[in-house]
């Protein structure tokens, strides 16, 4: 298995995630809508909206997976966070980066993977909309486009909770 390696603006990508205040939050419908469409679009069991914290992958949004959190090192998305595009893994068994992974190894044994970065407004990687299957597969441009704007729109979705909450403390303040 191959850890990912650190973004060189970490310092910077961290300050933009905390700017959310995301972490740790409620589930919400508006996010959980967008990773069952993006699971319904790419014919897939299991997506999440996901924050790269600093030592965990945290959900914010999740459909058909059980744990909310994992150790940042194991997971696909820390990858994803480190190129400006998509990261798809056609199957993870094959993918040297990935075929001794816990996560496809044992349960859920991941097989597909694709994830879009979620950009920050300053252009940090935060997070990622993912999905992931059991079986290996590709994607289609249209799917891969429409996993692009559903990403945009979970991130435009963030960004605005972030600015209410901000208003809202002024005007508390």
């Amino acid at each position: 298995m191959k850890y990912a390696s650190r973004p060189v603006d970490e310092v910077r990508r961290l300050a933009a995630l905390d700017e959310l205040h995301i972490l740790d939050t409620d589930f919400e419908p508006e996010y959980d809508a967008i990773v069952r469409r993006a699971a319904e679009i790419c014919g897939v069991p299991m997506a999440s909206i996901t924050m790269i914290d600093r030592e965990r992958q945290w959900h914010k949004a999740m459909l058909n997976m059980t744990e909310r959190e994992a150790p940042r090192d194991i997971t696909f998305c820390a990858h994803t966070i480190l190129a400006d595009d998509m990261l798809v893994v056609e199957d993870a068994a094959l993918d040297a980066r990935f075929h001794d992974n816990p996560f496809v190894t044992d349960a859920p044994r991941i097989r597909f993977y694709a994830g879009q970065p979620l950009h920050a407004p300053g252009g940090e990687a935060v997070g990622t909309l993912c999905v992931i299957g059991q079986r290996p597969q590709r994607l289609t441009d249209r799917q891969r486009g429409e996993l692009q704007a559903l990403a945009q729109q979970a991130m435009t979705l963030l960004d605005l909770r972030a600015q209410a909450m901000r208003a809202r403390a002024q005007s508390d303040g």
